[in-house]
């Protein structure tokens, strides 16, 4: 006769079903917390709709203090396993605007509160350390480089993850005046201080390379991805002798930088912040132990658009100007811009022609009515709002794509990809048109997120296609994908667009006459992205 299990039994399987991936109850099969392992000890995730979620992963150490300002510290390692359930702090920055644009990205909250302790990454995986080797994703949120955080909804990777049984990562990393303001000029211990933000986002690359395998990631295929100043964080990688060999594909939405900060600019917002402070720029080094919330006070109230910096050591050069960079010629690129990014700036819906056209003698000078009328031509339709929007995005953000895909081109080795995002938002009626910020939640496939595209059947179908393309470039450097044809690299010559709406297509050279224009009676450069 069978014996009773008794309590030896009972342990004996427990132990067991310790590493095994579910427990069995009552005739059902219900998710265990993951366990994954890293250089650093152990840590324990949660399952979230299928997905292993890792969030508030460390990949740098505290960087307040004696660290603040200072090459990213290392992460002290830990015994037993370290719960990684929670977002990690949001880099320090200013909250709050009043802007009707800045309405439509309430959502923008701070999960798990602002702090210098902020070097942490989020991983989303379908498996752990079962030799998958699947492409890692790795998203760099955008904000500028003042503002942002990865635990925005719209960067959730657990659509992505599930959808193209790829690994995500999403990162948070030093912003503004604690991540880029330049104190090299003043003493040599501080040569990084205006580069550290860029210097935190190559940690957390070295940390992929280091630690993705136990993730079911491939080191050797790691995309880079960002929108706004998530682009011009990419497109700086590119350039940093640190970051190469890293990553192996690119994109940048709506964020193409061809150059960066100078040191006369740099040397002039320190010595502003210190004026502000209070401190003799002799006594700069006091810097590191002035409060938080003054640093940030400070910060917003000299307005001060911080960013990285040509330092000739870590970013020797800027990012692709006068020429794409050799350091990543073997990178491929997807680039692109929104046909209204530049909406964003402001909420005149009610402008008319009249203030059309005073807006583009401004811009264009004696060639401000023939400009006028040729994008009028184009898109009778539209509202004077919207187009000059259009012409503002085709002088500056859509310009800067264009430029950078012509430079990498040029160098004759991994292809670019150029699309346009001609998709309406749908907040305030469409008013904004395609406005800046539109694509996210169609790359990310996170509608419900941020209802600016819409969550309908047309938004679904445009998600499905613009994830998916992003997908099949994580895994082959080639955004080719069924439903949206074949994409072409961009050439000189061609100019081959991918048009990403409700009908998706590719274009060559779509409005090359406009931008040709508009380029050739503008009275000042074409701005810069909006970051």
């Amino acid at each position: 006769m069978a014996r009773e299990p008794d309590r030896r039994d009972f342990l004996k399987q427990a132990s067991l079903l310790a590493v095994a991936p579910f427990v069995i109850t009552t005739g059902r099969s219900v998710p265990r917390d993951p366990i994954a392992d890293t250089r650093d000890g152990k840590l324990r995730g949660q399952v979230v709709d299928g997905i292993n979620v890792f969030r508030g992963i460390p990949y740098g150490g505290d960087t307040s203090g004696k660290n603040r300002f200072m090459p990213p510290p290392r992460v002290q390692p830990w015994t037993g396993v370290r719960d990684a359930l929670d977002w990690g702090r949001v880099a320090p920055q200013p909250v709050g605007s009043d802007s009707e644009y800045t309405s439509m990205v309430r959502w923008l909250e701070q999960p798990g509160g602002q702090g210098e302790d902020c070097l942490v990454l989020n991983v989303y995986t379908p498996a752990l350390a079962d030799g998958g080797r699947r492409p890692v994703m790795f998203s760099i949120h955008g904000g500028g480089h003042t503002s942002g955080t990865s635990g925005n909804p719209v960067f959730n990777g657990v659509s992505l993850a599930k959808r193209g049984d790829v690994v995500v990562v999403t990162i948070n990393h030093r912003l503004g005046c604690l991540g880029y303001l330049h104190m090299g000029d003043l003493a040599p211990e501080f040569e990084s201080s205006g580069v550290v933000g860029m210097l935190d986002i190559v940690a957390a690359l070295e940390w992929v390379r280091d630690n993705i395998e136990s993730f079911g990631g491939d080191p050797s295929r790691v995309m880079i991805f960002g929108q706004s100043g998530g682009g011009s964080k990419v497109s700086h990688l590119m350039v940093m002798p640190a970051a190469n060999g890293l990553f192996h594909r690119a994109a940048i939405q709506s964020g193409a930088a061809l150059r960066s900060g100078n040191r006369e600019t740099a040397n002039a917002t320190a010595e502003r912040m210190l004026a502000q402070i209070g401190i003799p720029k002799p006594r700069f080094r006091e810097l590191q132990q002035v409060p938080l919330a003054t640093m940030i006070g400070a910060q917003a109230a000299i307005g001060g658009r911080f960013g990285p910096l040509v330092d000739g050591k870590a970013i020797p050069a800027h990012p692709f100007d006068p020429a794409a960079p050799a350091i990543s010629a073997n990178v491929p690129v997807i680039v692109g811009s929104n046909l209204h990014d530049g909406s964003y700036q402001n909420s005149n819906f009610e402008l008319d022609e009249a203030g059309l056209k005073a807006h583009a003698q401004n811009m264009f000078g004696a060639g401000a009515d023939r400009v006028v009328a040729a994008y009028r031509a184009v898109d009778p339709q539209t509202t004077p709002f919207k187009l000059l929007a259009r012409m503002a995005t085709d002088r500056g953000t859509r310009r800067n794509a264009i430029t950078l895909a012509e430079r990498k081109a040029a160098l004759g080795r991994a292809a670019a990809y150029m699309y346009l995002l001609t998709y309406e938002s749908v907040p305030h009626g469409g008013k904004f048109g395609s406005v800046h910020g539109t694509e996210m939640p169609l790359f990310y496939h996170n509608l419900d997120a941020w209802p600016i595209a819409g969550t309908g059947p047309d938004a679904q179908r445009l998600a499905d296609r613009m994830a998916g393309a992003y997908i099949a470039f994580a895994k082959t450097g080639t955004p080719t994908v069924p439903g949206i044809g074949d994409w072409p690299a961009y050439t000189p010559d061609a100019r081959a667009t991918m048009i990403f709406d409700v009908s998706t297509r590719t274009e060559n050279a779509p409005h090359q006459e406009l931008l040709e224009l508009s380029a050739a009676h503008a009275v000042t450069p074409p701005g810069a992205a909006r970051g």
